[in-house]
């Protein structure tokens, strides 16, 4: 008997037969388009990230010799994904990348709402989470509103079609309008922090363990081609599978997930919400908190210079890199590219990407090393403020982890042990350790996933390399400091 794991990225939707003994059988992969009719917009077909997430299991089905136990979802988070009382999509779904909120949110900033709600949270809200995406919506498109019954997530998307539906899995439910303590929502952040009073009803009830488990509708099964009313398991979200997938389950350690966006994680059974406002926290079943700092630019900043460097080949570009040895006069970079700004390890909606220290001297090789290593300064601070704990150990996951010299980069950048977990489907091995957990087939997924997990390579930090960049990182804050007032100046031309 075999499970698919469904894994639905933000540009791809991959689906992942696993066997009993949890070893892969088969693979499918669906592009999903992106749409960007505006700058600052960024949207998704919900009907066309359906089709995709039935193409991929339907391929996965017919490929597996094993007969189809089950299936689970985890997706991309965040975002605003509208349906109305039939489950019909009432417009294009608006994702986790998205601007078009930025405005709302400055004004929260600047009203210290922010700061309450992360009191609440444990969560800085950014103009890609639901909460801004509804106010914006009620100013701009008060029809979509309107039409409304539900606003999901991805994953909801996802599981309302296969089943029926509606709800929220507790992961994906934490931000924006949870009380994370509590594990439910909180009245005073849904209602008098962020003004849902129209939407408050449209939040579906958040469901956890056992309630995540719901039979397979027989026309899905039609489209899937694979029998009606098998289980169908609503994982947690991507970066939590993601963490499980890769081994990474105790206090101190963490996990870099090296996608779309970097977000670097830890596990940690305390929560410190009096703190600094940083980041996502999300709550696990376990009693367990799971601290994430998703920035908004990751490995589209490496596809961006590889277009500009190397014609778009990524592995040359890391090449390239890597003919640059660590030195103090080397050009620095802050990668902050996304037109959203930057929302960890802070919130700042008009950050934008610069290099410093260019000369006529500066080689296309240096500037390609100075790019791997603004985006490794930021996962080196993203761990700082995700824990005070002493992190011993980083696990990778995610496209950017198949470059062995950014792997030994992060090393020498962030002074800690690096592991690179085999396999590369690691959100979707997570997702399935979720399932066995809910169908009971597992106690602890915890447990499961501290062993079940091996090791594909290490990387151990090179003593001088450390200090080199040890040196260069408090000036590359320093250089990040000065920007914010061209940031502010170039607020207006955007």
């Amino acid at each position: 008997m075999a499970w698919i794991a469904i894994d639905a990225g933000t540009t791809v939707i991959k689906a992942i037969a696993f066997g009993h003994n949890g070893k892969e059988l088969a693979l499918a992969r669906e592009s999903t388009a992106v749409l960007r009719s505006r700058p600052g917009y960024s949207e998704q077909s919900m009907e066309g990230v359906w089709r995709s997430v039935v193409s991929a299991v339907r391929q996965v089905a017919r490929r597996c010799d094993e007969p189809i136990e089950g299936i689970v979802s985890t997706a991309q988070g965040d975002g605003c994904w509208l349906v109305d009382a039939a489950c019909k999509p009432v417009r294009d779904a608006i994702l986790w990348n998205d601007g078009r909120a930025r405005k709302i949110v400055e004004e929260w900033q600047q009203n210290g709402y922010l700061e309450k709600a992360f009191k609440i949270s444990g969560s800085v809200s950014y103009p890609g989470l639901s909460n801004a995406i509804l106010c914006w919506l009620e100013k701009n498109e008060p029809e979509s509103i309107a039409s409304a019954r539900w606003v999901l997530t991805c994953n909801g998307w996802i599981f309302a079609r296969m089943t029926g539906c509606i709800s929220a899995d507790l992961s994906d439910a934490s931000n924006p309008f949870s009380d994370v303590r509590a594990k439910e929502y909180s009245p005073v952040l849904v209602l008098d922090v962020f003004g849902q009073k129209t939407m408050a009803k449209s939040l579906p009830s958040i469901v956890r363990s056992h309630e995540t488990l719901a039979p397979l509708l027989e026309d899905a099964a039609r489209e899937m081609e694979v029998p009606a009313n098998i289980p169908i398991v609503m994982a947690p979200y991507d970066i939590v599978t993601t963490a499980f997938g890769c081994g990474v389950s105790l206090p101190g350690q963490a996990c870099v997930i090296l996608g779309t966006t970097i977000c670097t994680e830890t596990i940690t059974e305390t929560l410190d919400l009096e703190g600094k406002a940083a980041g996502t926290t999300i709550a696990l079943e376990d009693g367990f908190y799971l601290r994430a700092m998703p920035t908004l630019t990751g490995c589209e900043a490496q596809e961006w210079a590889a277009d500009l460097l190397t014609q778009g080949d990524l592995e040359r570009l890391s090449c390239l890199a890597s003919e640059t040895r660590p030195a103090l006069h080397l050009p620095l970079f802050l990668p902050y590219l996304s037109a959203a700004g930057e929302r960890s390890p802070f919130l700042a909606p008009e950050a934008r990407g610069s290099f410093h220290n260019l000369s006529l001297s500066s080689s296309p090789s240096q500037i390609a090393h100075a790019i791997y290593e603004g985006l490794s300064f930021v996962i080196r601070e993203c761990l700082g403020v995700a824990t005070k704990e002493s992190v011993w150990e980083i696990r990778l996951a995610g496209g950017g982890s198949r470059s062995d010299f950014w792997c030994q980069m992060i090393a020498n950048v962030t002074g800690v042990n690096v592991i690179r977990a085999a396999g590369t489907e690691h959100g979707a091995r997570g997702a399935y350790l979720f399932a066995l957990a809910a169908i009971s087939q597992i106690e602890n997924v915890t447990t499961v996933a501290a062993r079940s997990v091996a090791v594909e390579r290490s990387f151990v930090p090179d003593a001088e390399s450390h200090d080199l960049y040890s040196y260069r990182y408090p000036l590359w804050l320093a250089l990040r400091e000065s920007s914010k007032e061209q940031w502010d100046l170039l607020r207006g031309t955007q």
